[in-house]
C-alpha cells in the first residue's frame, strides 16, 4: 500500500526518513509551505520562560528570538526540544506531546511567552500562570499535485500530523472529485481525525502524539484488511 505524508518541509523529509527506519516506504507531497510572519517581542525582563509547541517556531521566529536566549524553554515534545537545543536555547521541560498537560505541570507564578503559528491549539493556563501569545509563522496551503491525486484514487494511506492538514486534504479531495471512500487516514491525535470529517475508507488514531506511534499505526493498517 502506498503511504503519503503531506506535512510541510522539512517535516515531510523527516517523516520519510523515520519511515525508512521503521521499514515503511513513504512518499512526500507537502501540502503546506511555512512562512515567517513579523511579530513584536515583549520586553524580555517581563518573561519567565518560553512555551514552544512546534519546531517551526525555532525555524521562523527570526532574530527577535535572540533576546530570550537566557530564558528556560518548555517544549511540547522531544522533537521540538531538539529544535530548541539546535537553536542554542536551553530546554527546561519536555512535555508529553500536548501543550495543556505541559502547562498544567509548570510551577506558578510565572509569565510565559508562547510563540506559535496562525493555526494552533488553544491552551487554558492554570491559576498563577500567565501566557503572552505571539504569532510568528503561518502555514500556507498548496494544491494537491496530480501525482498525489492518482495515489489517493488507488487507495493510498495518508498520514495526518495536524488538524489543518486534515481539513485541507478533505477540501482538496472534494475539489478534485476524489472519492473519500477510497482513502485511508492515520491521524496523530483524535482532534486531527475529527477535523478530517467523514466518509473515508478508514480513519484511525495513533496510540500517542508521537511520530513513532503514528508510524506504528501506519504499519498495522498496511497489514490489516480495511473495513468494507
Amino acid at each position: 500500500m502506498t503511504i503519503l505524508t503531506i506535512r510541510p518541509e522539512p517535516g515531510s523529509r523527516a517523516t520519510v526518513a523515520a519511515g525508512l527506519g521503521a521499514g515503511l516506504e513513504i512518499e512526500a507531497f507537502p501540502l503546506f509551505e511555512i512562512r515567517p510572519l513579523p511579530w513584536a517581542a515583549p520586553a524580555p525582563e517581563g518573561v519567565d520562560g518560553l512555551l514552544i509547541g512546534s519546531a517551526n517556531v525555532m525555524r521562523h521566529a527570526g532574530p527577535a528570538l535572540d533576546a530570550f536566549a537566557g530564558k528556560p524553554v518548555h517544549a511540547v515534545g522531544a522533537a521540538t526540544a531538539r529544535a530548541v537545543e539546535a537553536a542554542g536555547l536551553a530546554v527546561a521541560t519536555v512535555g508529553p506531546g500536548h501543550l495543556q498537560p505541559l502547562v498544567d505541570s509548570l510551577p506558578a507564578p510565572q509569565r510565559l511567552l508562547r510563540l506559535t503559528g496562525v493555526e494552533h491549539v488553544p491552551v487554558s493556563p492554570p491559576p498563577g500562570i500567565e501566557i503572552d501569545q505571539r504569532i510568528v509563522y503561518e502555514s500556507v496551503p498548496l494544491p494537491l499535485p496530480s501525482t498525489a491525486a492518482e495515489r489517493l484514487k488507488a487507495r493510498a494511506l495518508v498520514l495526518l500530523h495536524s488538524a489543518a492538514a486534515a481539513r485541507h486534504l478533505a477540501a482538496e479531495c472534494d475539489r478534485l472529485g476524489i472519492d473519500r471512500s477510497q482513502v485511508r487516514l492515520a491521524a496523530l491525535a483524535p482532534r486531527i481525525a475529527q477535523a478530517a470529517g467523514g466518509h473515508w475508507r478508514e480513519i484511525r488514531c495513533a496510540s500517542g502524539p508521537s511520530e513513532a506511534a503514528l508510524l506504528a499505526l501506519a504499519r498495522d493498517m498496511c497489514h490489516e484488511r480495511p473495513p468494507r
